[in-house]
């Protein structure tokens, strides 16, 4: 978590916009990456692929922007690639880049702090990616294919090669040097060599400005640590004391070690349904006290439906402005942080049903009550507003 958090967006704020007004260009006029980040209010949401599919009357560009980072494919953006099969292009189309920026434009107009981030495949890919036998799909010693996830008939690629890692940050630095995302998103992230190998070269081709984002999962990966910004944290495990426990640590960890700025991305799954309310809460309080980050409550990824689709819930939407403080642990085992419109509280599971007190009344986000006394179970947390006189 940073210190004098609000001096620092400021600050970041003016750069972006002398930057915007002498050295930007009419794609990217506005904050900087490092602006939006910090001039965002909390909660802050990401979108892993998957849309909020609960808001149906609204539109999908509208739908995207309630959210304050966003990866996708390239083509989600707009981008096409130059060539067929398309896990051979090292650049997009010059009509899809248009088309990109123009998406680009509008989702800022509606959300000016909004980051989109373009997934680069590395590790697997759809049967059509690449040319029958070609030298980049996966093998094992007996010659076969080897496969890549179980849903949708994946094949892996062959990121060992080196010629291959070239392509990848090629790809990379073409995905960014179109002008529609800020960045890039690597999934199925682990710290072994060839994946250290291929991190430095996807940032050397991308260069300092832009976002690195991993998926390492509830883990950390510290020899890549210096190279990536962000951890995509999709917490498959989330139903013991153990498991919060972990992916509180990590999250910690990620916030003081990755390279800045930090976008740090906590997912849990629901256990029973999109209703588990409480988790949903948990998950927004944990990230919102132990992170400047961003969190998402989404479907588990075993259902047929499509992997982190989501409801939209009106607990995330903005309310707290920005945070004026780190986080304290109390005795009662709960952890709070201030912001500049409340105070919020994460009870993690493991610990027990807690009275949290104030010496004014506040509204609890979660209940709409307000009094100067609120209950909360476990696991759970709350947003508890500041109420105007």
């Amino acid at each position: 978590m940073k210190k004098n958090y609000i001096l620092l967006s400021a600050l970041l704020v003016l750069v972006s916009a002398f930057t915007a007004a002498f050295g930007g260009s009419a794609e990217t006029a506005g904050l900087s990456i490092a602006g939006r980040i910090a001039a965002r209010d909390f909660p802050s949401v990401f979108q892993a692929w998957s849309p909020a599919d609960n808001l149906p009357n609204k539109d999908r560009l509208a739908v995207m922007a309630m959210h304050d980072l966003v990866w996708h494919g390239p083509g989600g953006f707009g981008l096409v690639w130059d060539k067929k099969p398309r896990g051979l292009a090292e650049a997009f189309t010059s009509e899809s880049i248009k088309a990109g920026r123009k998406i680009r434009r509008k989702l800022l107009k509606l959300n000016p702090n909004i980051i989109l981030v373009a997934e680069i495949r590395y590790r697997d890919a759809h049967p059509g990616f690449l040319p029958d036998g070609h030298r980049w799909w996966k093998r094992d010693k007996q010659g076969n294919l080897v496969k890549g996830w179980g849903e949708g008939g994946f094949i892996c690629l062959d990121f060992a090669n080196p010629k291959f890692r070239e392509h990848v940050a090629q790809r990379a630095r073409a995905a960014v040097q179109s002008g529609v995302v800020d960045g890039v998103m690597l999934d199925w992230w682990r710290d072994d060599d060839d994946r250290l190998a291929l991190v430095k070269e996807v940032r050397n081709a991308i260069g300092d400005k832009y976002l690195i984002i991993a998926n390492t999962n509830d883990c950390t990966a510290p020899k890549s640590a210096s190279y990536i910004n962000g951890y995509f944290m999709e917490c498959t495990r989330s139903k013991s004391a153990a498991d919060w426990q972990r992916i509180t640590a990590t999250l910690r960890w990620a916030e003081k070690n990755l390279r800045p700025p930090h976008v740090n991305c906590i997912e849990t799954w629901y256990h029973n349904s999109r209703n588990d309310l409480n988790l949903m809460r948990a998950t927004t309080t944990l990230a919102l006290t132990h992170s400047d980050g961003y969190c998402l409550f989404s479907d588990p990824n075993p259902l047929p439906s499509g992997d982190h689709r989501h409801n939209w819930y009106p607990f995330w939407n903005k309310s707290l402005g920005k945070p004026v403080g780190e986080a304290a642990a109390r005795d009662d085992g709960t952890v709070v942080r201030e912001f500049e419109n409340g105070s919020v509280v994460y009870n993690p599971m493991g610990n027990r049903p807690v009275e949290v007190t104030f010496s004014e009344i506040r509204k609890s986000v979660a209940t709409g009550t307000s009094s100067e006394r609120h209950k909360l179970t476990y696991p759970d947390g709350d947003i508890y507003l500041k109420i105007e006189p």
